[in-house]
């Protein structure tokens, strides 16, 4: 695998690196960011938190705004934040600000023109991990958490993919997209007007038929919502996401913040909570 550095920025003692290369999944190229804590330079293999970003967001947004890296760097944390999208002259695209380019929803696209491209389920669960433990100095252990749209990702992969990850949050996540207006643009684009393959990236339905049968267990999920985010009643549905756990008894803790938006503002009053919640899982502290 050969793979671009494209930046380097050393930050509280380790280094904030963005890289490019070329994914089979999406068959373009990609782009994604990693945080190596100092510990990952003294011959330290380090756990992973995968972060998710939202709507016309990239693999910048966090990294340059949630202030997370001098608390990973105490911590012994690696951040890797993928961008949102495959991109390229080539790689479909929509006029609208919800779909195409920069809002790939993280699901596997079945319709055309998307299927050529749009496969960002398989690139964040399968072809990115790989890439990210061959190439740096981390463990097999994942966590994963993601803003919005990000947010769901993060919530969808994390309940169907329960023994890869050790803990899943969420700010502000699109709870119920089969519902609501995001989701069902972004769906009927990328899935067909068939919506009973919708569900299987709906995180409402998956955790309301969460269950530790069959060997499988409940991954911890800590989702933080603000109440003055313009986006809640419409488009996010946290109450469908609550309604859910109670009704499959999953460990899920959604907290409510009074005054607080959508924006990078609110991740970063809470990124702290978030990354030591991550932290308690990944056994580092």
């Amino acid at each position: 695998m050969t793979i671009e550095n494209l930046s380097s920025n050393k930050i509280f003692g380790g280094w904030n690196k963005q890289y490019s290369h070329q994914s089979t999944s999406l068959n373009c190229a990609m782009r994604f960011a990693i945080y190596l804590p100092p510990q990952a330079s003294n011959g330290q293999k380090v756990p992973v938190l995968y972060w998710l970003s939202g709507l016309t967001c990239s693999d910048e947004n966090f990294m340059h705004k949630a202030g997370a890296q001098r608390l990973a760097a105490m911590l012994g944390i690696a951040i890797v934040a993928p961008d949102t999208s495959p991109r390229g002259s080539d790689v479909a695209d929509d006029e609208g600000y919800d779909l195409g380019q920069g809002a790939g929803f993280y699901v596997n696209a079945t319709q055309a023109p998307w299927n050529k491209h749009y496969q960002m389920y398989d690139y964040i669960v399968h072809e990115l991990p790989a890439l990210v433990e061959s190439m740096f100095p981390v463990t097999d252990k994942r966590s994963i958490a993601g803003h919005s749209m990000g947010g769901h990702g993060a919530l969808v992969i994390a309940l169907r993919n329960t023994a890869a990850y050790q803990s899943v949050s969420a700010f502000s996540p699109i709870s119920n997209p089969i519902n609501c207006p995001w989701g069902k643009k972004a769906f009927s684009a990328y899935l067909g007007r068939d919506t009973s393959a919708w569900s299987d990236y709906d995180a409402s339905t998956l955790m309301r038929n969460a269950s530790e049968v069959d060997g499988a267990s409940f991954v911890p999920a800590l989702v933080s919502q603000g109440e003055a985010d313009n986006f809640l009643t419409e488009q996010l549905k946290p109450g469908t996401l609550q309604a859910a756990a109670k009704a499959s008894g999953y460990p899920l803790v959604l907290e409510s913040h009074e005054g607080y938006d959508h924006s990078y503002f609110f991740i970063a009053s809470f990124i702290e909570q978030h990354l030591r919640f991550h932290a308690e899982h990944l056994n580092v502290s």
